[in-house]
């Protein structure tokens, strides 16, 4: 066994049974760092353990990046339909204004046309071609279904008088209150092969938004197969979370069904994640059906809930988990002429960061660290890459070398105890000094502080590194000597 452990790159547990007869394998097993359990219960217990620990380290690794390689969201288009609804003191998004959210984030939806009158109907169905589906409208109905106002299959002209007949009449039935309502016409959308799947978003009061996914239809509260995540989501997460749920697999090859467009679900989780953390008045959200085939998805139906939501400092203080800030990239020119893009800085950073810090000078090292410094610890890398985005904040300027980017100068602030004030450090490659990379990095930084909501930035700077002291000077820092440490300055400004 303890050959096994040294060889092995997987870990060895060890588990023996006894009192006395194994005190001597124990002592064995100790000299040679084998854990070693009384009873199997307890090994398996630790080996799951590790599990979960290197599953959270996995987890911990995902930061969202942005969407825009795929396309660009209307998120102000979006929030002008969100404003536009509260104006009018309503919570419920009709069906057209759902649907129409949707399309802002490039969400595939069916189409619809919303009719007042049983001739409207027939245009409209007439204008989609027959068999259409016909669907109540109204802010007050949460589950169209349970009010009968759903119709499926309608195949003629003289079908959609009767059931629009027959459907206000059931709907009233059901619902005596109401005083006017709309139906909207769809086309009957059929696929043999298509999954009906739910896709949702729900605000909790300790959790922050929540994204659900799981089993939809008309059958999802019987059977409450669903999971949840926080956004914001990444592909690896929102895999994960499809994964959890008992439709995953459905979702693949069986018998006669091709496996459907996993590719085109993740999207549509990803989608709704974008949403629900650039749009802060979304209570709940519920696509369900999401149908779900080996060409791509179809949202079917949709229904949206808002509320006022009081704008704060922190655009993302509705979230349990602040999401990549993507707005705050931006490309810049040098004098020179060599573009520069200045960026947060991302986990899958860390590579780049060893390259950059190896590259620096003995000198440069020093000046940013305080100390002698040969190479980046891993648990320095995971510090400097894997932020806390509410709290820290990395800005890295990065170049293109041969399709490869390179980093070029990186400035990070983090929040002092006191959680108004915030430390900042700078560093740019020596052969990029003098270029005023430090200048741009220092200048987002400051600005994306005062976004925060800080009101004071401080640093430490060495007294020999006059570089540093002259361009925090210009930049507005007030420098003064340390009483306790004649070799180091400090700097501060406040925001």
């Amino acid at each position: 066994v303890i050959d096994a452990q040294q060889t092995s790159s997987k870990p060895v547990l060890a588990c023996w049974m006894g009192q006395q007869l194994i005190a001597s394998a124990d002592r064995l097993f100790a000299r040679h760092h084998v854990p070693c359990f009384s009873d199997p219960e307890s090994s398996v217990e630790a080996f799951a353990c590790l599990a979960r620990f290197y599953e959270n380290q996995q987890l911990l690794m995902q930061v969202p990046g942005p969407l825009s390689s795929h396309s660009e969201p209307d998120i102000e288009g979006a929030r002008l339909i969100i404003e536009s609804v509260l104006a009018e003191n309503r919570q419920a998004l009709t069906t057209a204004e759902s649907r129409a959210l949707l399309h802002a984030f490039d969400i595939p939806v069916s189409l619809s046309i919303q009719c007042h009158s049983a001739n409207e109907a027939l245009v409209a169905a007439e204008s989609f071609g027959y068999p259409v589906a016909m669907k109540i409208n109204d802010r007050h109905i949460q589950h169209k279904t349970d009010v009968g106002g759903v119709r499926l299959n309608i195949n003629n002209a003289a079908a959609v008088r009767l059931v629009y007949k027959e459907l206000l009449e059931a709907v009233r039935k059901k619902v005596p209150d109401i005083k006017s309502f709309s139906v909207s016409i769809e086309p009957m959308y059929t696929d043999p092969f298509g999954r009906e799947c739910l896709v949702g978003a729900n605000r909790d009061p300790v959790f922050g938004t929540t994204i659900v996914f799981g089993a939809g239809g008309v059958k999802v509260e019987v059977l409450q197969d669903t999971a949840i995540a926080l956004p914001p989501l990444n592909t690896f997460l929102a895999d994960k979370l499809i994964n959890q749920t008992k439709i995953a697999a459905m979702l693949g090859e069986f018998r006669d069904m091709p496996a459907v467009n996993r590719d085109a679900l993740i999207q549509v989780l990803l989608r709704v994640s974008e949403m629900v953390c650039e749009l802060p008045e979304i209570e709940s959200l519920d696509i369900n059906p999401l149908v779900v085939d080996e060409r791509g998805v179809l949202a079917l139906d949709v229904r949206i809930v808002v509320a006022h939501h009081v704008k704060t400092i922190n655009r993302y203080d509705h979230m349990a988990i602040h999401p990549y800030p993507t707005h705050l990239t931006k490309q810049e020119q040098l004098a020179d002429g060599t573009d520069i893009i200045i960026r947060p800085i991302r986990p899958e950073d860390a590579l780049i960061e060893q390259v950059f810090f190896r590259k620096l000078s003995t000198e440069s090292r020093y000046f940013r660290f305080m100390q002698e410094l040969n190479e980046l610890s891993q648990d320095m890398l995971i510090r400097f890459t894997q932020l806390d985005y509410s709290r820290e904040l990395a800005l890295m300027a990065v170049t293109m070398e041969e399709e490869e980017e390179i980093e070029v100068g990186v400035a990070r602030y983090s929040m002092n105890p006191d959680g108004s004030s915030c430390e900042f450090a700078l560093v740019v490659a020596d052969e990029w000094q003098h270029k005023g990379i430090g200048t741009r990095l220092m200048n987002a930084l400051i600005s994306s502080a005062r976004q925060q909501g800080f009101s004071l930035m401080e640093g430490e700077i060495l007294t020999s590194n006059q570089p540093m002291q002259r361009l925090v000077e210009s930049l507005g820092f007030t420098v003064t000597a340390s009483l306790e440490e004649p070799s180091i300055r400090l700097a501060s400004m406040h925001l």
